[in-house]
């Protein structure tokens, strides 16, 4: 058996978190993971909305994943719907944050939750900072102009927000991505809870500075209640969220696989078997 692999069974992961698979022999071979065959539980972990317009983007997103790779994801929730991310884990599941920042649910909740459940589970980093959540928000935000009539001279980035050290980086990445793709237009990061400044007042302060034409772009996933309040925070035209984009799609795809090839284990007996000793 490679370092490579050794290391990835022991759980020595850069990024991702490994949990032990329970009872297992230590001579027991190891099963490989082959691309683009659904050799391991794929679990998408999300924070839950009671508004039914989330269940439905989500369920495009989970068509998308499944059109692109193969595997449909089942979805687990840490809020409002069922079946809970408990209920959703199997043995030896990769399971993905579908989330764009590193506060407390993605740092705290989920790993929790996958410690205590996932029995032999891979759980994959979050979505933030990836190049392909700037070009979907390029994406919705255009889309929102053209619904509105408008053309953007401002922008503001809408994310969640976190009041844990390092939990806003992903929105600061995404805006500073942002901005490369809209030449010329101002992009403020703003948050709808739990840092500053909030979405209206960094609409206002674009205004306040000359700015007629203020989007709004949501560093939001699904509908929520984030996403009711954006329509009152004064722009001209806001963004829908960004989780049935394909872009996110493609994105889900590849920490799935990533996570399953580092960790070099599954539990299809379709796939190639290797000892110990390999």
């Amino acid at each position: 058996m490679s370092a490579a692999r050794r290391d990835a069974v022991s759980g020595r992961e850069c990024g991702d978190t490994t949990f032990p698979l329970r009872a297992r022999s230590p001579r027991s071979p190891v099963v490989e993971f082959r691309v683009g065959r659904a050799v391991r539980p794929f679990v998408l972990a999300v924070h839950g909305s009671s508004l039914p317009t989330a269940a439905a983007t989500l369920e495009r997103l989970c068509d998308a994943v499944e059109s692109l790779g193969g595997i449909r994801p089942v979805v687990g929730h840490l809020d409002h719907q069922a079946p809970s991310l408990a209920e959703a884990l199997s043995e030896g599941a990769v399971v993905v944050p579908l989330l764009l920042g590193d506060g407390y649910h993605r740092t705290v909740d989920i790993p929790a939750v996958v410690a205590e459940h996932g029995t032999g589970c891979l759980l994959a980093r979050g979505l933030s900072g990836e190049p392909a959540i700037a070009v979907a928000l390029r994406d919705r935000l255009r889309e929102a102009e053209e619904r509105a009539g408008v053309r953007a001279d401002a922008v503001v980035l809408a994310a969640a927000g976190s009041a844990r050290p390092g939990g806003n980086d992903g929105a600061l990445v995404a805006a500073r991505q942002l901005r490369l793709l809209l030449p010329g237009v101002p992009v403020r990061t703003a948050y709808c809870s739990a840092a500053e400044p909030s979405v209206a007042e960094a609409v206002a302060g674009l205004r306040g500075a000359g700015h007629r034409r203020v989007v709004v772009a949501a560093h939001l996933l699904a509908p929520g209640r984030f996403t009711l309040a954006l329509g009152l925070a004064g722009a001209d035209a806001v963004g829908s969220p960004l989780a049935d984009h394909s872009g996110v799609a493609g994105l889900v795809l590849r920490r799935y696989e990533a996570a399953a090839l580092r960790l070099g284990v599954s539990l299809s007996p379709e796939t190639t078997l290797l000892s110990e000793a390999a």
